[in-house]
């Protein structure tokens, strides 16, 4: 069984009447654990997540330890780090998201994705009534 933290917008207050109702932002599903592919592809998956500034740290962490450490604390070096990189990769998500304005809606434990989304129609019908 896996984890997975739900993350929404809070519903907008209701405009007058006849007015369109704002349209809001899906929630988003966030896996708990050890992000495989931030692991191993590290700047790669940091910026195509927008995480920037875990981007640039990811390409020039490993530049300075290669310009500074001898050869065999370099290998362990980079291991390390990239070891610390996929075990943050969802926290930075979820950092991320919390700056835009997505709180911490609640958690689900199912299997898979699919299974955790159909837990939150269950759970939160107010939530899924969002999806586009």
């Amino acid at each position: 069984m896996k984890l997975f933290t739900v993350h929404a917008v809070p519903p907008q207050p209701p405009g007058p009447e006849g007015w369109p109702e704002p349209k809001a932002r899906p929630p988003a599903l966030l896996p708990e654990g050890f992000c495989v592919a931030a692991g191993v592809l590290g700047f790669l998956w940091f910026a195509w997540h927008r995480l920037w500034w875990e981007a640039a740290a990811m390409f020039l962490l490993p530049l300075l330890a290669a310009l500074v450490l001898p050869e065999p604390l370099l290998s362990t070096t980079i291991v390390v780090l990239h070891l610390v990189a996929g075990f943050e990769a969802r926290d930075r998500q979820r950092l991320r998201l919390e700056r835009q304005g997505m709180a911490l809606a609640g958690v689900i434990v199912a299997q898979d994705e699919d299974l955790a989304w159909f837990r939150l129609g269950q759970q939160r019908p107010d939530l899924v009534r969002q999806l586009p």
